[in-house]
């Protein structure tokens, strides 16, 4: 996935796991490092990473949260209150965190922020809460308030910001194309609709943004520019989320809810901005933002590879160090107690171990071809060795059969082997011939299905398989007797019937498996209504046929046809109403179209 969005920098929102179900493929990531803010109460829910490229940038901070209250692994002081030069800094005073009307603990356990800091600039990760109902309005308003109050305390500390994520919020109506739909249905002016109180907070963060009269105190001044719409001013239906429950991706019925924002002085410092429409895998798509090579710091030319490493790592573009593991930050995802100390799997296979200076000038290619013949003739002896013990099956092993032990583990002595009592397999000469090709019943249908008769010539059987076909036919003389029960109430006496059927029985030189379906179907012929003579006759609604049962049960557990929509005669696909009222948890037929740009219904179109 990386290779395919050809990035040093991946940020994810929403991961919506928790850190238990965290695995190697998510954490020990091959040349990439990886830091987690995950939920601290709810499972499956919200959830940011960032991922940063080990060969071009590493971070010299991280932390989780937007207030600094958190603690960083294995301390016991919060960011806020860390060593100087351990903390980002910027954190929102006591009088901004009490303009919240939620409290910074509560803001912060989400898992909705990660914030790394390079010389160059702060990285911020965000998954804004989302507007879905007003029991959230607080959360989500305090939540902006407190980001906004973070990011102009760093760039008022003269530090360059860049803020990437879901926001959950769209600029103007220019950023979605429910716009005019939405004033309708809550009754709003293109004024209140720009002044949500939401809208408004983040427009006055942005230059350019609209903002309908003054500005609010402490936000009077723009700090952040967006990079996306600023290569891209007039560009319409940019958006970046859509609707997966209608459909409303094919039709680009969506808005733009992901940015890439920086603070103004580094306005020039981006040679392109845009989204990945076309990538998919997600109700959104990617943004990204691409810097320059080299870039203008106060009036002097910079690599920015330079300050996107710790000191030292790199000079004039020019790698000075390997990136090791004292780079690491303690809020890396590879520190995690569960993963710290072990790689993943693949790169074991991928890289290659680095041999002793002193081995490496003397190895050469000759050495290691006899090496690799050696093991594999070494390799062939074990698989042969082991292919005759496997073939002597019951006899016990001997210490010469026994495969060298692993250098390190204790090796028994011959004495305490011998003297153990060792476990007889069974002989495959003291087991009776078992038939290979009966697998047993395979399904309901050979319940009533009679199994094929016995081969014409079997072969002649052992003592013991004598013995056991004599109690087989015994144990069956009931079953057979009923096979032989006539259903005519006219015809000979019970008596006759019965030796008739011990003849049958002693003589039949089938198995007791074989004449299974034959005796089910004796027994049914059997149940039938008792005569007045004691014999008994046949009741046809006691039999049923297998194929019309079958069909029974599939019309009764089959989902029914899929209606036609009326407007293109095609198969609907069905609904369910979450919406709160008397048609909640009801399911309904729609049209399986994609919606269309405008959002309503079309007809004649090849939209829903």
């Amino acid at each position: 996935m990386f290779d395919i969005l050809e990035a040093d920098i991946v940020v994810f929102q929403e991961t919506k796991i928790q850190r238990k179900d965290l695995v190697d493929d998510m954490v020990l990531v091959p040349g990439w490092d990886c830091y987690w803010s995950l939920p601290k109460h709810k499972k499956g829910y919200s959830g940011v990473v960032i991922y940063t490229r080990q060969s071009v940038c590493a971070p010299i901070r991280a932390e989780e949260g937007i207030t600094g209250t958190l603690y960083p692994p294995g301390c016991t002081t919060s960011f806020a209150e860390g060593a100087e030069d351990q903390k980002i800094g910027g954190y929102p005073s006591k009088i901004q965190l009490d303009a919240s009307l939620v409290d910074a603990t509560t803001l912060d356990s989400e898992g909705r922020c990660v914030i790394l800091e390079f010389p160059a600039f702060v990285l911020f990760g965000l998954y804004s809460p989302a507007n879905r109902d007003e029991t959230r309005d607080d959360f989500r308003l305090g939540f902006l308030d407190v980001l906004d109050a973070r990011i102009r305390n760093l760039v008022a500390m003269g530090k360059r910001v860049i803020v990437t994520g879901d926001l959950n919020i769209s600029r103007e109506e220019l950023d979605t194309a429910n716009a005019e739909a939405s004033m309708r249905k809550n009754g709003y002016t293109v004024e209140e609709y720009i002044s949500t109180p939401a809208r408004r907070m983040f427009n006055q963060l942005l230059e350019g943004g609209k903002v309908i009269g003054e500005k609010d105190q402490g936000r009077e001044k723009a700090i952040m520019w967006d990079a996306c719409r600023g290569f891209h001013p007039k560009r319409k239906g940019m958006f970046t989320c859509w609707e997966q429950k209608v459909n409303a991706r094919p039709g680009n019925y969506g808005a733009r809810i992901d940015y890439v924002l920086s603070s103004l002085d580094m306005k020039t410092w981006f040679s392109n901005s845009n989204i990945q429409e076309g990538l998919m895998g997600s109700d959104h798509c990617p943004v990204f933002a691409v810097l320059k090579d080299q870039v203008e710091v106060n009036g002097e030319m910079v690599h920015t590879i330079d300050m996107m490493n710790p000191p030292g790592m790199f000079l004039h573009g020019i790698r000075q160090r390997e990136y090791s593991v004292r780079d690491m930050l303690p809020s890396s995802g590879k520190l995690i107690p569960e993963f710290d100390g072990r790689r993943n799997i693949k790169d074991m296979f991928t890289r290659r171990p680095v041999l002793a200076k002193t081995q490496s000038a003397a190895t050469s290619s000759t050495d290691l071809e006899q090496e690799s013949g050696k093991a594999s003739e070494t390799i062939h002896s074990i698989i042969e060795q082991s292919s005759q013990t496997e073939s002597r099956g019951a006899f016990p092993r001997t210490s010469k059969d026994v495969v060298p032990s692993v250098a390190g583990k204790r090796r028994p002595s011959t004495a305490s082997s011998t003297n153990r009592p060792c476990k007889r397999s069974k002989s495959a000469a003291s087991n009776p011939a078992i038939p290979t090709n009966n697998k047993g019943q395979q399904s309901l249908k050979g319940f009533f299905k009679s199994t094929a008769a016995a081969n014409d010539s079997p072969a002649a059987p052992s003592p013991p398989q004598q013995a056991e076909s004599q109690t087989g036919s015994n144990s069956n003389l009931v079953l057979e007797a009923a096979l032989a029960l006539n259903p005519n109430p006219d015809s000979a006496a019970p008596s006759t019937q019965t030796s008739e059927a011990k003849s049958l029985g002693s003589t039949s030189p089938t198995s007791p498996l074989a004449n299974r379906g034959a005796c089910l179907n004796g027994i049914r012929s059997a149940r039938g209504s008792p005569s007045k003579d004691g014999g008994a006759i046949e009741d046809s609604d006691m039999v049923h046929d297998p194929i019309e049962s079958k069909e029974s049960w599939s019309k009764l557990f089959t989902k029914p046809a899929a209606p036609r929509c009326e407007g293109h005669d095609e198969p609907c696909k069905t609904m369910l109403t979450k919406k709160s009222g008397m048609n909640c948890g009801r399911s309904f037929w729609m049209c399986a179209r994609p919606l269309g740009p405008s959002g309503a219904k079309e007809k004649n179109t090849q939209w829903r």
